[in-house]
């Protein structure tokens, strides 16, 4: 009776382990890309691009909510669209919250970050939309009204029919999972930029691999997203610039995907423009889209 017993708790942790992996919401599978400039516009390049690689989704910041000293959280940097999306393609708003916006939580925050991304899709003509995502470095201290924010942006965003879904950082990946339909792991911004000397600051195996045994217990379906920018920073008056070298991001993709099936599913790069697209060959972009 003992034995049968352990083996029901066996089966039933792996139907829940295999029910978490796979548990994408509807319509999240393929290829997509984060788009974050402050006009949408897209050239033949990249709407080259978004055709060869099936680029089903893109991630739009719509703006950012910086902490004003005198207001509080606010707006700023919001886009400005000059082109529609390409036919096929479906827009995901994105807000960027900046994390001290959570130290001075004022509660109408979510329901004016929702009515001002339902008042711009409606003033661009941007339909079909089934998501908002928000997108916060929480830390420790902020997780708690982070989560409280998450609840409230999510029972706002239930109003027009959206999900909501979060960006999750690796450091984040030892706390409890955020309130939301799913995460998008960032794999990129892994190091500290001081290092850069020993370590590629955008993305460095070295400083993913201490995160990975969070990954498999992680109770929230997750989508990976992939760096192909390039950051430029002075140093000493000497222009330095940084980039993930196509190795560095398929080895990462690699050990991040045999820890999590649902890691294959849902794949994102960071961010769509043409100078990213010109810096990787067309055989990179297959392999890191490669489900």
């Amino acid at each position: 009776m003992k034995e049968l017993r352990c083996i029901v708790i066996i089966l039933c942790c792996l139907l829940a382990a295999c029910g978490r992996q796979e548990g994408l919401p509807e319509g999240r599978r393929g290829n997509a890309a984060y788009y974050w400039r402050t006009v949408f516009s897209l050239d033949s390049t990249e709407l080259s691009f978004v055709r060869q690689y099936a680029i089903g989704t893109l991630y739009c910041r719509y703006f950012d909510v910086v902490n004003t000293p005198s207001a509080g959280p606010m707006p700023n940097a919001t886009i400005s669209f000059q082109h529609p999306l390409p036919d096929g393609v479906e827009l995901v708003p994105t807000v960027f919250v900046m994390e001290d916006c959570m130290h001075r939580y004022p509660d109408s925050l979510a329901a004016r970050i929702v009515r001002r991304v339902a008042q711009m899709n409606e003033t661009n003509d941007v339909t079909g939309v089934r998501e908002l995502q928000i997108d916060c470095d929480y830390t420790l201290r902020s997780r708690d009204t982070y989560y409280r924010f998450l609840r409230e942006v999510g029972a706002e965003a239930r109003r027009h029919g959206w999900r909501l879904s979060t960006t999750i950082r690796l450091h984040q990946l030892s706390m409890p999972a955020p309130p939301v339909d799913y995460g998008v792991l960032m794999l990129y911004n892994t190091g500290a930029p001081e290092r850069f000397a020993e370590r590629n600051p955008i993305l460095d195996l070295r400083d993913v691999m201490p995160y990975l045994h969070h990954l498999s217990d992680y109770p929230l379906p997750l989508a990976a997203a992939y760096p192909v920018f390039e950051w430029q920073r002075m140093v000493h008056g000497v222009n330095i610039a940084h980039e993930a070298l196509p190795a560095d991001i398929l080895h990462t993709k690699q050990a991040v995907e045999q820890k999590r099936d649902d890691l294959r599913q849902l794949i994102l790069t960071y961010h769509l423009s043409t100078e990213n697209i010109d810096r990787y060959q067309p055989e990179h972009y297959e392999a890191i889209y490669h489900h």
